[in-house]
Order: C-alpha cells, then structure tokens, then sequence
C-alpha cells in the first residue's frame, strides 16, 4: 500500500522554520544553526538515533556549527507524516540543545 503523500506547502506551514524546498523533489527543508560544531553534533546524533528507530533518515549536512536538514520519503516520492513527524522531532531536538 503506498503511503500517502502531502504537498509539502501543507506540511511546512504547521512547522517552524521549515520551508518548501527548492529542489527537483517534493521535500521540506530547514538550517539551524548552534553554539558550535560539539553541539551540531550532539544534535546529529540525537536524530540519527530516533530516524533509526523510525527506519526513516533525514539528507542534511553540517558545516561547522550550521546543519541543513532535508525532509522526504523517498518511496512515497514525496512529503508524508513520517516527515512532518521526524520535524517535530527535529525541532525539539534542536531547541534542547539551544539550536536556532
């Protein structure tokens, strides 16, 4: 049964800081930035370990203290509740750890 998907516009407007991203894709996307690379880290580390158990995993890359997240399910071709409840995740992880 195929997931169902949301358009990401929907998706992104309960969520703060998130945005529809530009890309050639349906997906929601988010920078964050922390105090430095330590705490960027931890925070990675936080949501790998939850998209573990969700068996669904964020594309993002870290710089330093800055991290950019992206958001899609990729065998849905598109946004779903697994993205916009890895966000919510996301969000609490980074406010925990002081991310803006």
């Amino acid at each position: 049964m195929a997931r169902p998907t949301l358009a990401p516009a929907d998706a992104a407007k309960d969520l703060t800081g998130w945005s529809v991203s530009s890309g050639d894709r349906p997906a929601i996307e988010r920078a964050l930035k922390f105090v430095d690379f330590n705490t960027a880290f931890a925070f990675m580390t936080r949501v790998a370990l939850k998209a573990e158990t969700m068996d669904h995993h964020p594309e993002w890359s870290n710089v330093y203290n800055r991290v950019t997240v992206l958001l899609t399910t990729h065998d849905a071709g598109g946004v779903t509740d697994l993205d916009t409840t890895m966000a919510r995740f996301i969000d609490d992880a980074a406010k925990a750890l002081g991310g803006e």
